[in-house]
């Protein structure tokens, strides 16, 4: 019998892990500029944090050097996370909104092939986050 078979725990949520140079400045940008608020920062000096809105939670490491060659993300479209939305319009909501807070996209509000309403953002680092809802 396999694994998804058996009675067993369930699975509730996932956190991506975003790694950062600057864990205050990149606190800042998902607070200030996405809408986020901080769950948590841990270590002295901090190394570690977490920040969430609604059900979204993604974890910032810091690391002194990006183990990512330089335009890898951007030119392969590496995404960091994916954020889903409920719809069209909270999608072109929150991407009008982001608009307004002066975010760097790594992609404009378009509809997939797939049917479904996306727009990358570009953080501090490079980190690409694909925010999806249904194209209708």
């Amino acid at each position: 019998m396999s694994i998804s078979q058996q009675t067993s725990p369930v699975l509730t949520s996932v956190a991506a892990h975003l790694y950062v140079r600057d864990l205050e400045a990149s606190t800042a940008f998902f607070t200030e500029k996405l809408g986020f608020s901080i769950d948590f920062v841990y270590g002295e000096p901090a190394f570690y944090g977490q920040v969430s809105r609604d059900k979204a939670v993604l974890a910032l490491r810091h690391m002194d050097e990006s183990f990512f060659q330089q335009d890898i993300r951007q030119k392969e479209g590496l995404l960091s996370a994916s954020i889903t939305l409920a719809s069209a319009d909270e999608t072109r909501a929150l991407f009008q909104a982001y608009q307004v807070a002066g975010v760097d996209f790594g992609q404009p509000l378009r509809t997939e092939p797939w049917q479904a309403l996306t727009f990358v953002v570009k953080d501090l680092d490079g980190n690409l986050i694909l925010f999806a809802g249904p194209a209708r």
